[in-house]
């Protein structure tokens, strides 16, 4: 593709994606100005993870899927990756920051009196893994296959189970996480990977506990 035609395409998505933003309450207009300051430039490629056998869906998930199941519902037409433009990486890392300034963060005991329940934030107020989950929804309504986009439970830096959403690319794995508004390749984030959504199915499959050695979840 000629350097003009990705030019316009870079700004036509960044464009769309302030659009949608607005639109959903996330952002101001003099935020959406900062859009074109994002970077763009593509991160380093790397080996993703590897899925294993299927495992064990999380409760919560299952009660969520059954009340918001065109959240669960993917298309095995879709690309199983996301191919990275620098237009497609301004907008993930844009939707990680701006969820992650905008959702208010408490756990579920404290929102709900249960101790886990996945939603989409829609009060303003959420734990982990409805931060994660309402990312996946807006970068899926900005054109991102969600088949690519999977749910994923880990270990955090503090021994404690933990949910963020893990981008499968063309460039590797990576992490959106409530934690920290970097989007970190999967071995860069100090977690242990228990498991996430599959592929090819409604269920889960393990990850076999894969471990990176660099803790990077408190920057």
């Amino acid at each position: 593709m000629r350097n003009a035609e990705t030019g316009s395409l870079k700004a036509g998505l960044r464009t769309a994606l302030a659009a949608l933003a607005f639109g959903a309450g996330l952002i101001g207009a003099a935020q959406a100005q900062t859009l074109a300051a994002l970077p763009s430039a593509l991160p380093s490629a790397s080996a993703g993870l590897t899925p294993g056998a299927e495992a064990r869906p999380i409760l919560a998930w299952t009660d969520f899927c059954r009340s918001y199941p065109n959240e669960c519902a993917f298309d095995r037409a879709e690309p199983a990756r996301i191919a990275l433009t620098p237009a497609v990486w301004s907008t993930i890392v844009s939707v990680n920051r701006r969820v992650n300034r905008q959702i208010r963060p408490v756990t579920d005991q404290e929102h709900w009196g249960r101790p886990d329940r996945w939603d989409l934030a829609e009060d303003g107020s959420g734990d982990c893994e409805d931060f994660q989950l309402l990312k996946r929804r807006l970068l899926a309504e900005s054109g991102l296959p969600r088949r690519a986009m999977r749910m994923t439970v880990v270990i955090d830096e503090k021994g404690e189970g933990h949910a963020v959403l893990t981008l499968v690319t063309d460039r590797g794995d990576y992490v959106l996480d409530n934690k920290t508004s970097a989007v970190t390749a999967w071995h860069e984030t100090g977690y242990v990977f228990i498991k996430r959504e599959g592929q090819d199915a409604l269920a889960w499959v393990s990850l076999g506990g894969a471990s990176s050695p660099v803790t990077t979840a408190n920057r």
